[in-house]
């Protein structure tokens, strides 16, 4: 009898879920589950059998049996005394629980803990504006007209303009004017920055010097006064004519060292009175040392500490003259490089850091004449390698024509390809219903013969162009004051080109070109300075 009433108990356990230790199915407590179950039947009430290894319980002891499961009561009505009986009986409770068991509902959410209802609290206490006693007030005021008197102390010790408010320096906002290409300019965000240093490098005859010439056209299109350190003894005035460059305005000089050069340099940078500086190139700087040397004498490292002194100088001078300078440098081969790039440019690595945009520029393919005529020009890619004005590893293409340059139709009609400015469908170009002809090179004979629609869709170029970065940028198009906070737009300021940008001198903002997109108002402009 003890042995089928701990198979009963054990039998209610499993089917509601209670556990039992192995000392009540060992017979241990067995006789103290039977007289429970018997208990239990008789009152004809919801059994609760729970295990429990109390070892102090007595023999007619109850406590030590709590309700977890329960049964309902008519089930047990009439229920024989014996075992077997009694273990029908809990099946046949257990199934009828089972099935009256209600549907499972969606777990209640659980409260929020302290901490965070804590970190609510800071939430909405940091949200709300915090009131200021008349002791923090005075605090506040105090630390206000102490740093006013050591900005003044500063600017009388070390000049006017020494240390400044970000909100006021007009300087600390970066300008751009064109490189020559339009492809180019929108990789770079606005075209190439006023002030900084650029630095250009590529294989032999992959474009460099042409497009640091159209570079300096483009800035003497704007105003602007160029100078080319020639330390190659390669300029040529002819070629540098037939792309747009004024050579009767250009200041050149051929140093003989490359202390003379970058002293040259340094010079006209601190004059304030040129706009752009090409250096052509790094790798003919050659140091005094190596010059006066006799050939294959070991110079360790003298070309790379010229560099890195001379940048330590440049560099703050040309930020503070808005000077652009150009670095055209050429490429060397590193010995023992299996895995990886063996390519390597000259100088160091201190132009590496000091540069503020730096171009790899690289032949992509030979234009090919018509019929076995002789080659027109090359296809250039162009990548930006490294940007501290705009997103980086962009890359463009144009076209570099023997003789003549950067193709500008090309690059416009590549670039209103690209911005759906004109519709392409398979190899034919149109521009709204006019149809400009059946391939790039048809579509460009057509712009030399309707100068009209070639202006036009110049136009409407550099205004879809100004329209992405400005939204590029965070820009508002007819916000004055986010134009001059973000000033990479001037290069596609307007449809000519010109008139970009005002040098700032004395503190005064920056217009940066924004004239033909934007409506200035005095006002606003005051406002936009404060």
């Amino acid at each position: 009898r003890m042995y089928r009433a701990g198979k009963v108990i054990q039998s209610v356990a499993t089917m509601t879920g209670i556990s039992l230790t192995a000392g009540f199915a060992n017979g241990a407590l067995a006789k103290q589950g039977l007289r429970a179950t018997k208990r239990a039947i008789h009152r004809r009430a919801p059994a609760a059998i729970v295990a429990s290894t109390a070892d102090g319980a007595g023999p007619n002891d109850d406590s030590s049996f709590t309700g977890a499961s329960s049964f309902s009561s008519s089930a047990f009505q009439g229920a024989p005394k014996s075992s077997v009986a009694a273990r029908l009986l809990a099946q046949s409770a257990a199934k009828t629980a089972a099935t009256k068991r209600p549907s499972p509902t969606k777990p209640a959410a659980k409260k929020p803990s302290a901490k965070t209802k804590a970190s609510a609290k800071e939430a909405k206490a940091a949200k709300e504006p915090t009131k200021m006693t008349a002791e923090e007030t005075a605090v506040r005021d105090a630390k206000k007209k102490a740093l006013d008197r050591v900005l003044g102390e500063i600017d009388a010790n070390f000049g006017k303009g020494s240390i400044m408010k970000l909100g006021e320096a007009g300087q600390a906002k970066v300008a751009t004017f064109p490189s020559g290409a339009m492809t180019l300019d929108l990789a770079l965000g606005g075209g190439l920055p006023r002030g900084r240093i650029v630095e250009v490098y590529g294989p032999e005859s992959s474009g460099k010097t042409t497009l640091a010439l159209h570079a300096m056209a483009e800035m003497q299109k704007i105003g602007g006064t160029v100078a080319l350190i020639d330390a190659e003894h390669a300029f040529d005035p002819e070629y540098s004519q037939r792309l747009g460059l004024n050579v009767d305005d250009v200041v050149v000089c051929q140093p003989e060292t490359g202390e003379m050069g970058l002293e040259v340099v340094d010079t006209l940078v601190r004059s304030s009175a040129v706009d752009l500086i090409v250096v052509d190139s790094v790798a003919a700087l050659v140091p005094r040392s190596e010059i006066e040397g006799e050939i294959g004498m070991v110079q360790v490292g003298a070309h790379a500490r010229l560099m890195s002194q001379a940048l330590r100088k440049i560099n703050v001078n040309a930020a503070k003259a808005g000077v652009t300078i150009i670095f055209l440098n050429q490429l060397r081969s590193k010995v023992g490089v299996i895995y990886g790039n063996p390519e390597i440019t000259t100088g160091g690595n201190a132009l590496k850091f000091y540069a503020s945009v730096r171009l790899d520029i690289r032949r992509k393919e030979i234009i090919r004449g018509k019929a076995g005529a002789d080659d027109e020009g090359v296809r250039v890619k162009c990548k930006v390698a490294k940007n501290k004005i705009a997103p980086p590893y962009k890359t463009a293409e144009f076209d570099m024509m023997f003789g003549l340059g950067i193709s500008r139709d090309g690059c416009m009609l590549d670039a209103a390809d690209e911005l759906d400015v004109i519709t392409r469908r398979g190899a034919w170009y149109s521009y709204g219903e006019e149809r400009l002809g059946q391939g790039r090179a048809a579509a460009m004979e057509f712009f030399d013969a309707n100068p009209e629609i070639k202006t036009q869709v110049e136009a409407d170029v550099r205004r879809t162009i100004a329209e992405r970065l400005a939204g590029t940028y965070g820009i508002k198009p007819n916000d004055p004051s986010d134009a001059k906070s973000e000033p990479v737009l001037g290069a596609f300021a307007g449809a000519s080109g010109g008139g970009l940008f005002e040098a700032p001198a004395a503190g005064e903002g920056i217009r940066d070109g924004m004239e033909d997109i934007l409506d200035f108002d005095e006002d606003e402009e005051e406002s936009a300075a404060r």
